[in-house]
């Protein structure tokens, strides 16, 4: 069977929403979108049917990706099975809840993973009593030999928009990252770093938070703004929201 196109999983996203408002991030297709990078690296990195683990699963709109695409897709989080992943429990979506005693560990076998995921959860890990380095060796543990880890949404020290928040007095991120930490993050934990990027210098969850009422969900629209945030980006790399990264487990 074919794979949806991300389209079409950006679509039942939204469609979603109307009943779970908690998918915030698909309250309008330009905040819906930030995940497009998120979606191929997932396809490019990790075999077709291949096991992964959504690493703080959240509202289980990564779940969902995963799933939809045809993966043996395992959740991990706080909170209990994410409604919109329920339909697909025990055959296609397992879930096991985090312990606020031991946030580290893991219930996973050695090498249970083709990949894990980790979408805008590892710079959170302190915050809950966690430690970025330790959950990285935990990571690197349940990963088969070859296997990936995906870092996205990893705030980037130097943002101008976590700049210009913490100047407006809102709401930042408390942890924000270098590449050097990064590569030290890997090296720690005993991965081998395949790719490091900065993306995303326009905003996008302004557009279902404040602004949602003056944009249209018109596609032309939103690949306009996808392609201008490219663009910008690659000018202005250093001081872009978010890097990404995807690191090895080494065969060896």
């Amino acid at each position: 069977m074919a794979e949806p196109s991300f389209e079409t999983i950006i679509g039942e996203l939204m469609q979603a929403r109307a009943a779970q408002p908690n998918l915030l991030q698909f309250g309008s297709l330009l905040s819906a979108r930030q995940y497009l990078r998120a979606y191929a690296l997932v396809r490019r990195y990790v075999p077709p049917g291949g096991r992964v683990l959504d690493w703080g699963a959240g509202n289980g709109h990564f779940s969902y990706f995963l799933i939809r695409s045809g993966y043996r897709t395992s959740g991990f989080d706080f909170f209990g099975t994410p409604t919109i992943c329920a339909p697909f429990e025990p055959d296609r979506y397992t879930y096991r809840l985090a312990s606020a005693e031991d946030p580290v560990r893991l219930p996973f076998d050695d090498g249970a993973f083709d990949a894990v995921v980790s979408i805008g959860v590892l710079e959170h890990v302190r915050e809950g009593g966690g430690d970025e380095q330790a959950s990285m060796r935990e990571i690197a543990r349940v990963l088969r030999p070859g296997g990936a880890f995906i870092c996205f949404h990893l705030p980037n020290r130097y943002s101008w928009i976590e700049f210009a928040l913490r100047r407006l007095g809102r709401w930042s991120h408390q942890y924000r990252f270098t590449a050097a930490q990064i590569r030290a993050l890997c090296a720690g934990a005993g991965l081998q770093p395949a790719e490091i990027r900065r993306y995303a210098l326009l905003p996008r969850n302004i557009w279902w938070w404040k602004l949602r009422r003056l944009v249209r969900d018109e596609a032309r629209l939103a690949r306009w703004y996808d392609a201008a945030d490219a663009a910008l980006g690659a000018l202005a790399a250093p001081i872009c929201q978010n890097y990404l990264f995807v690191a090895r487990k080494p065969f060896n």
